[in-house]
């Protein structure tokens, strides 16, 4: 059975007190809470990787990175590499998001060398991807996504997918005004699941977690949760909010 999965994106917020702070928070309002099947995950700033995950030691709360650099070592002044998250404590790496490809031009070819970094130093990927709101607009969704998901994925072994966790990212329906409505969400995990099923085998495709990362909150958790190809979501602004983070893991 594929783990349900809460993920939340800190982004570039909070400065370590407040990251510190926040992790025991997460930590606490989790602890009497069975969990089952059920994995609860944060991505703090580098700043704070360290201090976060030992916080997290030891609780029901995992911590990933929000990026990472593919290469082992060298001159790439301000890059982070497996091995230094690794000797932190944090074996999970979020690639791929939508922000990373925007803002600082990050390609599939690019995120397909991180991928194969992440493998090689045993580190769990969430992969990101999604279309912009003229792809929607055009009708190119669909074509977009497999495209992202096929050049940053479909080089591996299928050994390697018990390592991959997805995450479909709508990035048309995130501060655009435009609602992304749960059947689009479970209509978009479906395909998703049939082109790795296509790929690699129906075993592959059903285990593979998909998360939803389209601005889930609590007021709309469960009915995106309840979908039978949703397994969970990649939460941002919420993230940063105890409470909102604690409604959305009771939802899934």
């Amino acid at each position: 059975m594929r783990a349900k999965i809460v993920a939340g994106n800190w982004k570039m917020n909070n400065d370590l007190d407040e990251s510190k702070s926040l992790v025991k928070k997460i930590a606490k309002s989790i602890k009497k809470q069975p969990l089952k099947n059920t994995r609860v995950i944060v991505a703090s700033s580098f700043v704070s990787l360290q201090k976060v995950a030992s916080k997290a030691k030891g609780t029901k709360v995992e911590v990933a990175a929000q990026n990472m650099h593919y290469e082992k070592n060298g001159a790439f002044t301000g890059e982070i590499s497996a091995a230094m998250l690794k000797s932190v404590g944090v074996h999970i790496v979020i690639l791929g998001h939508s922000e990373r490809r925007e803002y600082f031009g990050e390609t599939d070819a690019l995120l397909a060398k991180k991928v194969d970094a992440a493998l090689a130093n045993k580190m769990e990927i969430i992969f990101c991807f999604g279309e912009v709101l003229e792809d929607r607009k055009s009708n190119n969704h669909f074509k977009v996504v497999e495209s992202q998901i096929k050049n940053g994925l479909f080089h591996l072994e299928a050994g390697s997918w018990k390592n991959i966790i997805l995450a479909y990212e709508p990035v048309w329906a995130i501060g655009t005004g435009e609602t992304a409505s749960p059947e689009q969400a479970q209509e978009m995990h479906a395909f998703i699941r049939k082109i790795v099923a296509d790929k690699y085998g129906d075993n592959v495709a059903d285990e593979v977690s998909i998360l939803y990362g389209g601005s889930v909150k609590p007021s709309n958790a469960q009915e995106i949760f309840s979908k039978p190809d949703v397994d969970g979501g990649l939460i941002g602004g919420a993230a940063l909010n105890k409470d909102d983070f604690k409604a959305i893991i009771d939802a899934i």
